[in-house]
């Protein structure tokens, strides 16, 4: 544990502008708040790298907006289960889209948890999203400081200090919950904020303080 808080200090600094950057991009537009949805479905069993690679790729084209099933695969070229997912952008792109118009701000008001909920059981708008990735993009937007995203790296981590007994599995929404809920408790007695211990040990494992 002396370890883990002097890692901390040592990263604070440095966690709290990445978080601050989050914040950010809740201020900018409805077609940035997609991108970053399209993001997070991309890493989903995957590599963040490739993610970030074909959201840059997906701006830059025009295809993030305007693109076809052709023009955003291509885009994809790196991105695990490709297919899947282009399907599941362009699916989502549909739904989201009100007279021309990326519009999904207006779907993410209200409490964080709450909203989170909605998203990974709303397949209508956000297919693709399983409550981690739902907190994934919660928090790449800046308002995802009550969630936790239980990835590998962090259920590991969980298992390394004793707060869950074995990684599980699968995750169901009630075991996601259930540990989520376990994190938080043990962010809050070692004085770590939620989402900065998360990062801290997304750093740990991957060296970087990515999104």
């Amino acid at each position: 544990m002396k370890e883990l808080l002097k890692s901390y200090a040592h990263k604070k600094a440095a966690i709290r502008a990445r978080l601050a950057d989050f914040k950010k991009v809740w201020h900018m537009s409805d077609e940035k708040i997609f991108s970053e949805l399209c993001y997070c479905i991309m890493t989903a069993n995957g590599s963040a790298r490739a993610a970030l690679k074909a959201q840059k790729l997906l701006e830059s084209t025009g295809a993030l907006t305007k693109g076809g099933k052709k023009e955003i695969l291509k885009c994809l070229a790196g991105v695990r289960f490709k297919n899947n997912k282009t399907r599941y952008i362009l699916h989502d792109r549909t739904a989201l889209t009100d007279n021309g118009k990326i519009k999904i701000k207006r779907l993410l008001n209200g409490n964080e948890l709450v909203v989170r909920n909605q998203i990974a059981k709303d397949q209508e708008c956000f297919k693709g999203l399983s409550f981690k990735e739902a907190s994934h993009f919660l928090r790449n937007i800046g308002r995802g400081d009550e969630l936790a995203i239980l990835d590998r790296h962090i259920l590991r981590n969980l298992k390394r200090y004793g707060v869950i007994d074995e990684i599980p599995k699968s995750l169901t929404p009630k075991k996601y919950l259930e540990i989520e809920n376990k994190m938080a408790m043990f962010a809050t007695r070692i004085g770590i904020p939620l989402a900065e211990l998360d990062l801290l040990w997304w750093s740990e494992e991957t060296g970087e303080i990515a999104k």
